[in-house]
């Protein structure tokens, strides 16, 4: 008797708490089309994220195309070794971190710092005609904007000309290696900021108004609101930025670079991405290049996790 009341005891906690796999196939039968538009996006990421992560393998190898992956001779930590020793490691190491941490510095406030200015104007067609003109940029080809940055900076250009008036040598602006990052972050600036403000607009939508109504009824000018209001609404937002931004923060973007770099500012303008695009595809040094990828790889993910940690713990926002 006593064993009967046992099990149709575990039997009554069994179906009151269901496995894993049960609890999936139910969600599944009510929520079927909502699992079938996650077929694109997970069929993205396995195709083109995470089956070419195979080809990571020849880092350790010395591939040729004629021998295949699998057959080329493996060479250990022959090619990292290789890049370590190298000349242009701390050229481009230092390029990187410099170029990133300018970019964190002045590119990711900027569209807190729009979104924040938007917020505040009660002009609606106004805040509209602003929008429209700050997102305009991001959709313009990087072959254009290149095309246009180099046209503005030639020893011709518009910007050149007029600063010719404030006693600049009217030298091409690109021809400068101290000129070069300036250039790079303002010109990301300029094409980014406006896009890259929407998530901010739409955290600051989320903002309770009742907050800033018995804000103005204290007395609290709109300085104090932004910064007692406005900011700590949106801290959350800012955290989970910041950390994705941390996570790609070495991945400088190598096609304007590319673009816009050349021979006489290699010294200023090279980066990991730039390196690693100039050894494996025009030197055909696959192997060499993939080190130095799975290197610059490593780095990220070790910014991420730590930006993730920094930011779990002071202000409780985290991707995990």
């Amino acid at each position: 008797m006593a064993k009967t009341m046992q099990l149709e005891k575990s039997q009554s906690v069994r179906k009151s708490n269901p496995t894993f796999m049960t609890r999936f196939i139910r969600d599944f039968v009510l929520n079927k089309y909502l699992y079938l538009m996650m077929v694109p996006v997970i069929a993205y990421y396995a195709i083109f994220h995470y089956t070419p992560m195979y080809g990571a393998i020849i880092a350790f190898k010395d591939y040729t195309p004629m021998k295949g992956i699998v057959d080329s001779p493996w060479v250990g930590l022959a090619n990292f070794k290789d890049f370590f020793g190298s000349y242009y490691f701390w050229r481009i190491l230092k390029n990187t971190v410099v170029i990133s941490l300018y970019s964190l510095i002045f590119e990711f406030p900027a569209p807190i710092i729009l979104a924040v200015l938007i917020n505040e104007v009660r002009n609606q067609i106004f805040k509209r005609v602003v929008q429209s003109i700050t997102y305009m940029p991001y959709f313009i080809s990087m072959i254009v904007i290149c095309g246009m940055i180099s046209d503005f900076t030639n020893s011709d250009g518009v910007i050149n000309t007029l600063l010719t008036y404030f006693g600049y040598d009217g030298k091409a602006m690109l021809q400068k290696p101290e000129l070069f990052r300036s250039i790079y972050i303002l010109s990301e600036i300029w094409q980014k900021i406006g896009w890259e403000s929407i998530i901010y607009i739409a955290a600051l939508m989320g903002i309770d108004q009742e907050q800033y109504e018995a804000a103005r009824m204290d007395g609290a000018s709109r300085w104090k609101q932004i910064l007692h209001i406005t900011l700590p609404g949106i801290m959350p937002t800012i955290a989970i930025m910041f950390i994705l931004r941390m996570g790609n923060l070495l991945n400088v973007g190598f096609e304007k670079i590319i673009l816009l770099y050349n021979p006489v500012t290699y010294d200023t303008a090279d980066v990991i991405s730039s390196f690693v695009y100039r050894k494996g595809l025009l030197e055909f040094g696959w192997s060499y290049s993939a080190a130095v990828g799975i290197f610059n790889s490593v780095l990220n993910l070790i910014l991420l996790i730590t930006a993730n940690y920094i930011s779990r713990k002071v202000n409780n926002s985290s991707l995990w």
